[in-house]
């Protein structure tokens, strides 16, 4: 990719090629976020709602003070589902603690099951051990992609309490919830923890053994799993 100075960024930024508006985007990549977020507000309202979902993912990795701020106007107020959830993960990726209260209400207003998906996702990125109670409540949803990201953010947050509710998923018609229970796992030290994985490394899909091996050598690394 060649290289653009930021003002050609801006100037291309304006282009009405789609094309050269999403290369002007990626060349931000490695802009200092103080230089790239005024050149990514460009776009925030663009057309295009690839690009728009670009931008947002932008705003999530170059952040400067702004950025909460525009993202949670986005996550509480665009028409689009997409670009809502897009904007519930960037704020996971800013690791703002502000962001659990903007979460937790997105979690129990939006009615679409994406926005609610990343919600759940960007609560584990933020590591809020306050988030147990919604992530709980995500593992009662019809959406196995809902129970995958509840399993993998109590991991995150390192829940050792959720345990007994997320090892109901070890027999999952899912693959990919048992490998995130596998991987969630890893990050709780109980007993009933390694019991489950031994019983994971059996699993018929290797994905899913191979996860519960690492977090086993994982947890063998913890002198003192608790009792429970």
């Amino acid at each position: 990719m060649t290289t653009l100075s930021l003002e050609e960024i801006s100037v291309q930024l304006e282009s009405p090629n789609l094309r050269d508006r999403m290369v002007a985007l990626a060349n931000l990549r490695d802009v200092a976020p103080e230089d790239a977020v005024p050149l990514i507000k460009k776009v925030l309202d663009d057309e295009s709602l690839q690009l728009r979902s670009m931008a947002i993912f932008a705003l999530g990795i170059k952040p400067t003070p702004e950025c909460y701020s525009i993202l949670v106007k986005i996550l509480e107020n665009d028409p689009d589902y997409g670009i809502r959830a897009d904007a519930a993960g960037a704020l996971g990726y800013l690791g703002d603690a502000r962001a659990f209260e903007v979460l937790s209400r997105a979690f129990y207003e939006d009615t679409d099951w994406l926005v609610r998906f990343s919600v759940a996702v960007a609560l584990g990125n933020i590591k809020d051990p306050r988030a147990r109670a919604i992530l709980i409540q995500a593992l009662d949803s019809n959406e196995p992609i809902l129970h995958q990201a509840a399993i993998a953010a109590l991991g995150e947050i390192q829940d050792i309490e959720s345990v007994d509710s997320i090892l109901r998923f070890a027999q999952s018609d899912d693959w990919l919830v048992r490998q995130r229970l596998a991987e969630a796992l890893g990050n709780l030290p109980t007993r009933k923890s390694v019991s489950a994985l031994k019983y994971l490394e059996k699993d018929n899909h290797p994905n899913v053994a191979q996860s519960a091996t690492i977090s086993l050598q994982r947890l063998q690394e913890i002198d003192n799993p608790n009792e429970d």
